[in-house]
């Protein structure tokens, strides 16, 4: 088995064999040089937002009412741009590193950041994050490299490790969130796992997943095939690639059919835990910037369940690649606005039953479905029914009747002619045979009845 390589500040690449790992490729610190100052940090998100869509979609949403779960490495609330916005979930690593320490929280601070910034300084300045109204969970789940206790974890069972996902999973939907983010990523599957995204789903609970930075394809190159990462390959979850600032598939994103859609995944700027700006790179911003627009989405449909919000998603893409769809970039790149254009469809749709009956799915359509063969009736028409029908079966009871008084009027006839004619010639032998098509009554004797001796 390989060793488990976690989020640090070098290049992570390829997903390590069952190891939960955080799914970003490189961040940098935001130099002077890179963003012409601190305060100038909004200036180069811009071509995230615009991208995205995202300001034309705030006149919408900005994600108020909303809890986005962020399932990582822990999230510092204390800085600027998330300050009032963090609550602290619970740390199911099984370590004993202070949040305090400089190697806890980095890459999950960053996340949030992405997710759920609002700036400081009244809110011009700093990162603004995709939903800036929203609030964050911060349930950790995994260290990162640079955390003392990276060395004791990376030596821990891998049913454990899973088994701490699924309970990070469950935790959040009890704790309220809609929104589940989890920049990270693993090469086996867990059926603890696949239970605790089914209860998510069952809950409403929106889950989106990084794809991994493999940079491969799932067609062969030279033997080499994409691998999978769960969570993103599990069923429900939004899986999501990344795209550079011109909008082509970022170099290292992976390319396998868990991506749904794609997002910006290559400097993004983001605040660390140390309250620099950092610009970072691969699936995991990208991830944090869908799980973002997700939190647009609920906050104002909330009633929306999570299929409806990944068909939003998907339906609302821009920059959709050739045929509808490939394993690189999904549907396209999320769209902010038309995501919520979509949901509202979705949501009238819901609300009104319209799209929902089988016939537009089954049987050829509407047209194909034949008129009901019998009216509804009402009150007085039903009473009259029940008197016809009672009348029915009175005539026939009273018809049957005299059948059977009839036949054996005859059959006393036919006997007493026979009982005569047999005193008559002094045999018990004449023959009297029955009426043509005639059938003796109930209770004839067992012999035939045109035979008396």
């Amino acid at each position: 088995m390989l060793s488990r390589v976690a989020a640090g500040l070098a290049a992570v690449g390829v997903l390590a064999a069952s190891s939960l790992t955080a799914s970003y490729l490189t961040a940098t610190p935001a130099t002077a040089a890179a963003l012409r100052g601190l305060d100038s940090i909004r200036d180069s998100q811009q071509w995230v937002l615009d991208m995205m869509n995202v300001p034309q979609a705030w006149q919408l949403s900005t994600g108020r009412g909303v809890t986005v779960a962020v399932i990582d490495s822990g999230v510092d609330g204390a800085v600027t741009d998330l300050s009032g916005s963090v609550e602290a979930g619970p740390d199911l690593t099984g370590l004993d590193t202070s949040d305090r320490n400089a190697g806890w929280g980095v890459h999950g601070t960053w996340m949030a950041s992405i997710i759920a910034g609002h700036g400081h300084d009244g809110g011009g300045s700093g990162v603004i994050g995709i939903a800036p109204a929203s609030k964050i969970l911060s349930i950790r789940v995994i260290p990162d490299h640079g955390d003392p206790g990276y060395k004791t974890y990376d030596r821990e069972p891998e049913t454990r490790i899973q088994q701490s996902l699924a309970t990070a999973i469950r935790d959040a939907v009890n704790d309220g969130a809609r929104v589940i983010s989890m920049s990270i990523g693993y090469a086996v599957p867990s059926a603890a796992v696949r239970s605790a995204l089914e209860y998510a789903d069952a809950k409403g609970a929106v889950v989106v997943a990084s794809s991994g930075n493999s940079g491969a394809d799932d067609e062969s190159r030279n033997h080499a095939f994409a691998p999978v990462s769960f969570p993103a390959d599990y069923p429900g979850v939004i899986g999501v690639g990344a795209v550079n600032s011109n909008g082509s598939v970022a170099n290292f994103s992976s390319a396998n059919l868990s991506v749904l859609v794609a997002a910006p995944g290559v400097n993004v700027p983001a605040q660390g835990r140390d309250g620099q700006y950092w610009l970072v790179s691969g699936t995991s911003p990208a991830c944090a910037l869908v799980a973002g627009v997700a939190a647009l989405v609920k906050a104002r449909y909330p009633w929306l369940a999570p299929d409806m919000v990944a068909q939003a998603l998907s339906y609302g893409t821009a920059d959709r690649p050739s045929g509808g769809y490939n394993v690189k970039v999904g549907f396209g790149t999320v769209n902010a606005a038309a995501a919520l254009t979509e949901a509202g469809r979705l949501a009238r749709q819901h609300a009104t039953g319209a799209g929902e009956a089988l016939s537009v799915r089954f049987g050829g359509g509407p047209s194909a479905v034949p008129a009901a063969p019998v009216q509804p009736r009402d009150a007085e028409s039903l009473v009259l029914f029940l008197l016809l029908g009672m009348l029915s079966l009175a005539l026939s009871i009273a018809a049957a009747s005299r059948i059977a008084v009839i036949r054996r009027s005859r059959y006393a006839a036919y006997a007493s002619v026979a009982s005569a004619a047999s005193v008559a010639d002094g045999t018990h032998a004449a023959r009297f045979p029955a009426p043509p098509n005639e059938t003796p009554p109930l209770g004839a004797p067992p012999a035939d009845p045109r035979y008396f001796r």
